[in-house]
């Protein structure tokens, strides 16, 4: 399991530090399981699977693929809820401001935003495809 759990913080972009305040553990825990030198208890498990989305047998066996596949509404909840979190804070407030902003405007003007952001997405792929 210590190379899979390196593995997967590799794969997730995080150092040692990062990848432990995510499941809140400290660096030198991340890195004892990492070595081997000790084996993650059933609940730090758990939480590295419910933090980075990990299929637990993947994690525990090496079966399986990684990451357990979401449907597409759920991941985006998901992603909703770690940008806005469970408290009210200035993004929460500046966000929440946006779609009331867009909701009070016309048809016509709401149709006007909706075609400078596809205009926007249509412009970077054609930047990525660069």
């Amino acid at each position: 399991m210590n190379e899979r759990i390196k593995e997967l913080r590799k794969t997730l972009g995080l150092n040692q530090t990062e990848f432990g305040n995510r499941i809140g553990i400290k660096q030198g825990s991340v890195a004892a399981y990492e070595s081997g030198a000790r084996v993650p208890i059933d609940a730090v498990v758990l939480s590295i699977c419910r933090e980075f989305n990990v299929n637990e047998s993947w994690l525990r066996t090496g079966e399986g693929e990684m990451f357990i596949q979401v449907p597409e509404e759920d991941e985006t909840a998901a992603l909703v809820y770690s940008l806005l979190g469970p408290e009210k804070n200035e993004f929460y407030t500046i966000i929440l401001e946006i779609i009331r902003s867009y909701q009070e405007l016309s048809p016509a003007s709401q149709q006007v935003i909706l075609d400078y952001a596809k205009n926007v997405l249509k412009n970077l792929q054609k930047k990525n495809e660069d």
